[in-house]
């Protein structure tokens, strides 16, 4: 359907704020592969396959590689669920296909089975602070959230500790009602050099795609984060 014949109005208005008014932004532009980064992110967390699956392209042609996006899709699947994310998957190696893209790509795995728990602690420990090393034995998910999120995604190639908390913190702004979490990845951002004013951007960017109420309670956890 074409949305320019059947609602010109909204389009002309929506087009505009999302392409013009929000990305050109004085004092609130990110670098194309970060922007496309975070938007990818958002449109995991708040559910957006379509927008996604358009956006995919732009992102691709804006400098992310499919190395990127893949691990993009991958980490997701640690704070949305598989359920939520497997349609994601999908979609991507459909649009990498298409454009010629051999998979499975190069693999990026840096863990074993047997040392995804302690690597992962550390990662945990790289983010928060030392504290964390110990943090796994407190539970079983505890001990989950070490070896498999941490261990298994975030020790991964492709993406940089920055830039894989960038991407969380993104999926939890979008999906809302996770905002203790929220707070304390923006707190964990920031340690890696992620500062308050980078996230209110990348907020300001993702904010045409996860709309207002998620937007300012991302905000509000970046300033209790900060102080």
């Amino acid at each position: 359907m074409d949305l320019y014949a059947t609602d010109p109005e909204f389009m002309e208005r929506m087009m505009h704020f999302t392409f013009e008014e929000v990305v050109k932004e004085p004092g609130q532009e990110l670098a194309d592969e970060t922007r496309y980064m975070a938007i990818l992110a958002a449109l995991l967390g708040c559910q957006g396959i379509e927008v996604y699956r358009e956006m995919l392209g732009k992102a691709l042609d804006g400098g992310l590689t499919p190395v990127m996006v893949k691990e993009v899709v991958y980490q997701a699947v640690d704070y949305l669920g598989i359920g939520r994310v497997m349609p994601f998957l999908s979609v991507t190696n459909e649009v990498l296909t298409a454009r010629g893209v051999k998979l499975p790509l190069p693999a990026q795995a840096a863990t074993t089975m047997e040392d995804r728990l302690e690597k992962g602690a550390q990662a945990q420990a790289d983010i928060f602070g030392e504290h964390m090393k110990e943090a796994w034995k407190q539970g079983h998910i505890n001990r989950w959230l070490a070896a498999n999120c941490f261990g298994d995604y975030y020790t991964r190639g492709g993406l940089d500790l920055k830039q894989r908390e960038l991407i969380t913190f993104c999926f939890l702004a979008a999906q809302g009602g996770c905002e203790p979490q929220l707070t304390a990845h923006a707190k964990g951002n920031m340690n890696l050099g992620n500062d308050k004013d980078f996230l209110i951007r990348v907020i300001s960017q993702c904010l045409p795609y996860i709309g207002y109420p998620r937007s300012l309670n991302a905000v509000n956890c970046v300033k209790q984060a900060a102080e």
